[in-house]
């Protein structure tokens, strides 16, 4: 199994409170060595409510706690939209995959846009 295969984790249905302590242990788990992330591929989790957030919000304080942290593979739009809204993404420093590819978050107040004089409010 590659390295980064090792420290995969396929989570998938609806997340619920009683789900979480073994997520949990499988995330601290797949972590192995500093500068490991944990990928939690998310693509398969068919909810995106708050007992789905704090789910996320656990697994990244399981990885802390470990040593690393926790990267969010396929999340549906839902879900990165209600974490976002909610304020973990920044707020965590989440990393976020689509399609294998890494996105980091822009980190609160990095991006700023100018305003013209003659520009007219939305």
């Amino acid at each position: 199994m590659a390295e980064s295969e090792a420290n995969l984790i396929l989570i998938e249905g609806p997340l619920r409170a009683g789900d979480v302590p073994r997520l949990c242990a499988r995330v601290t788990a797949a972590r192995h060595g500093p500068g490991h992330d944990v990928i939690c591929d998310v693509g398969g989790v068919t909810t995106a409510d708050l007992a789905t957030v704090d789910a996320v919000a656990r697994l990244h304080l399981a990885a802390r706690r470990a040593g690393g942290r926790i990267r969010l593979r396929n999340p549906t739009p839902a879900l990165l939209a209600l974490l976002g809204l909610v304020g973990l993404t920044e707020l965590l420093g989440l990393v976020v995959e689509m399609e294998g590819h890494p996105e980091q978050r822009e980190p609160p107040g990095g991006v700023q846009e100018a305003v013209e004089a003659g520009d007219t409010a939305l």
